[in-house]
């Protein structure tokens, strides 16, 4: 298949990609470690031990978080309500970066080789939209990473959690930009990743009309006026939690 090219999408300035993959190793990282503090049962491997609880957050700066603190990721907020429910993780880790497209998201699991995880979530496209990359190609990569995120589960695709691409058009940042264009692409991509993860038997969680809502509430965006704000990226952990929470019980 054709390569796009591929640069960095970083609070409105253009980037090689090559520049950020001198950075790539620091988002391959646990962002927390938590205890374990249910009472219930849990699944068990060799033995006694308890299989961990292990979550893969892949993705572009919607899931590195970018203009707001780490605590404020989605992953990480979802976390945290996981925990409160007797759920909590024993790893939660990202292969992420602000402008990544499918293409470098495929390229860095394939360099990680990632271990097995309880469950994967999985939101990517938005930068193969804005490098205008055609649907054809998108199509073909967004599939071979939901296949590759079923295999790091086990080959249980209920335990991965795919999200839909965020509307950026109605941030400041692209006031001056074709929105109609962007929106009319967006949904076309997400038409594509909505129909491949029903098809293999994922979960879709549509996030896209919470981050339109940013066209009136101004809160919902963080300070860079191009990102979801911790406000946003919360109701995308409720929403996300609702899902999750049945697998992590298995």
């Amino acid at each position: 298949m054709p390569t796009p090219r591929r640069y960095s999408l970083n609070n409105g300035s253009l980037l090689p990609t090559a520049c950020v993959w001198l950075f790539i190793t620091a988002c391959f990282v646990s962002c927390q470690k938590t205890t374990e503090i249910t009472g219930a049962a849990r699944p068990t491997g060799t033995g006694d031990a308890p299989l961990p609880r292990t979550w893969l957050a892949l993705g572009d700066s919607y899931t590195i978080g970018q203009g707001v603190h780490e605590t404020a990721r989605f992953p990480h907020q979802a976390a945290a309500l996981l925990q409160e429910k007797n759920l909590a993780l024993d790893s939660l880790k990202y292969i992420a970066m602000t402008g990544w497209t499918s293409y470098d998201l495929d390229q860095a699991l394939k360099a990680f080789k990632p271990q097995r995880q309880t469950v994967v979530t999985l939101l990517i496209g938005v930068n193969d939209q804005y490098m205008r990359v055609d649907t054809g190609t998108y199509c073909s990569l967004f599939t071979a990473l939901l296949d590759r995120s079923i295999e790091l589960v086990y080959g249980k695709p209920l335990r991965v959690f795919v999200l839909s691409i965020p509307d950026y058009t109605i941030t400041p940042w692209a006031r001056r930009m074709d929105t109609a264009r962007i929106r009319r692409e967006i949904d076309a991509f997400n038409d594509i990743n909505r129909r491949i993860t029903l098809a293999r038997g994922c979960t879709y969680i549509d996030i896209t009309p919470l981050t339109r809502e940013g066209a009136w509430n101004r809160n919902l965006i963080c300070g860079d006026s191009l990102h979801p704000s911790a406000l946003d990226y919360q109701r995308w952990a409720e929403r996300l939690v609702s899902h999750m929470q049945e697998q992590l019980r298995l």
